[in-house]
């Protein structure tokens, strides 16, 4: 199995890049963050055309979340148990050949101690217990997308900028290690043990030219994945295309999957 996960800054806007990527890449799998449109206005026949089915959990204007798959997707769960229709579209999970995968849009927080700073933090801790309460960690498990937290400093460009700042303080990062000790294993981490590996760059100040990017996007299995995980990289190249997102894939190959 081949998976990758996008945060696609509107699917509308990036739909060319999108086909374009699919058709290069040949994923299995695609997770997809912050697709920026309702469900009816997703472009369902587009992605039909090359190869894929949908399941959709979409916001109109925000959020959204999507999982873009060749094989059948079962048992989806749109959002946590106890969302109301007001709840922002953030999470997504299907089992794919009987693999749980589990897609996320974590909240960006805005600035350290808002109220949106707040909500992530409480979003956070609901996503562990959401974990705790549905999934096993002795099972095939995959929780992939935008976190929104570079967990450590080798994942920052510049850690003493960042550090105390949105996307880097330690709350943030302590919430997303308690969520890992559910029993995750990063699969980047598997492969590449140096920094300087990134998955988002601002599109202000020539980010992504001067390589200033942080490690945001994630791909984290469970035991039984993580031994059968081959490699995992970041597909910088795309982020070069025109009119890119700000994030590039992030892919992930497995074995006897």
């Amino acid at each position: 199995m081949k998976l990758a996960t996008w945060n696609v800054n509107s699917i509308i806007a990036r739909l060319p890049l999108v086909t374009r990527w699919l058709e290069k890449e040949k994923p299995d799998v695609l997770c997809i963050q912050e697709t920026k449109c309702s469900d009816e206005k997703f472009p369902l026949l587009e992605l039909k055309s090359v190869g894929y089915d949908c399941v959709l959990f979409g916001q109109q204007s925000y959020n959204g979340v999507a999982i873009v798959a060749r094989n059948n997707c079962a048992n989806v769960v749109r959002g946590f148990p106890e969302d109301t229709a007001e709840s922002h579209a953030r999470l997504l999970a299907a089992d794919i050949a009987g693999t749980s995968i589990i897609d996320v849009y974590v909240p960006n927080g805005q600035i350290v101690g808002s109220d949106k700073y707040q909500f992530k933090l409480g979003w956070m801790k609901r996503l562990r217990e959401f974990l705790d309460q549905n999934y096993d960690p002795n099972s095939p498990v995959l929780l992939c997308g935008d976190f929104n937290v570079a967990p450590e400093e080798r994942d920052v460009h510049n850690p003493q900028l960042w550090r105390n700042r949105i996307l880097f303080s330690e709350p943030e990062k302590a919430a997303l290690q308690h969520i890992k000790d559910w029993g995750f294993t990063d699969t980047f981490r598997l492969h590449t043990e140096e920094g300087g590996h990134y998955s988002w760059w601002d599109y202000r100040a020539g980010g992504f030219r001067r390589n200033l990017g942080l490690r945001i996007d994630h791909i984290w299995v469970s035991p039984p994945l993580a031994q059968r995980n081959l490699r995992c990289w970041i597909d910088k190249e795309t982020r070069a295309w025109e009119r890119p997102s700000d994030h590039a894939p992030v892919i992930a190959e497995f074995e006897n999957i």
